[in-house]
């Protein structure tokens, strides 16, 4: 009986794991922008706009936005979701999104730098 129960958890906890991610693990997605000369600022107000509702999404798990301390005309962001598939194309597609696109023209020197990224190992 202990041993049927103890099956039951471990498949139970496997379910949940694999029902986690649609992909089985997380996508890393570095996005580099380069400002126009002195829109720094306005470029980080419209980026902080922009992740107040990216944070909503479905399959968002983290972002962290940096700015070059020696160039502040370069802004990355280290983003983290759990489902590349969602991040290629809904996310692409949202509205917010849409609307951060149009109005990155006042700001931004051109398209963004996406690559993507898979975890390798973590040292801490």
């Amino acid at each position: 009986m202990k041993k049927i129960v103890l099956l039951l958890l471990i498949s139970l906890m496997a379910s949940f794991t694999a029902c986690n991610t649609e992909t089985g693990e997380e996508i890393i997605v570095i996005v580099k922008y380069k400002t126009l000369p002195n829109k720094n600022i306005d470029a980080l107000a419209s980026m902080e706009r922009l992740i107040e509702e990216v944070e909503k999404e479905d399959h968002f798990v983290k972002i962290k936005l940096h700015v070059d301390k020696e160039d502040n005309s370069n802004i990355l962001l280290y983003e983290v979701w759990n489902d590349e598939n969602y991040y290629k194309n809904q996310h692409m597609e949202t509205e917010h999104l849409q609307q951060f696109k149009a109005e990155s023209e006042e700001f931004l020197a051109g398209p963004p730098e996406i690559s993507y990224w898979k975890e390798h190992s973590v040292y801490e």
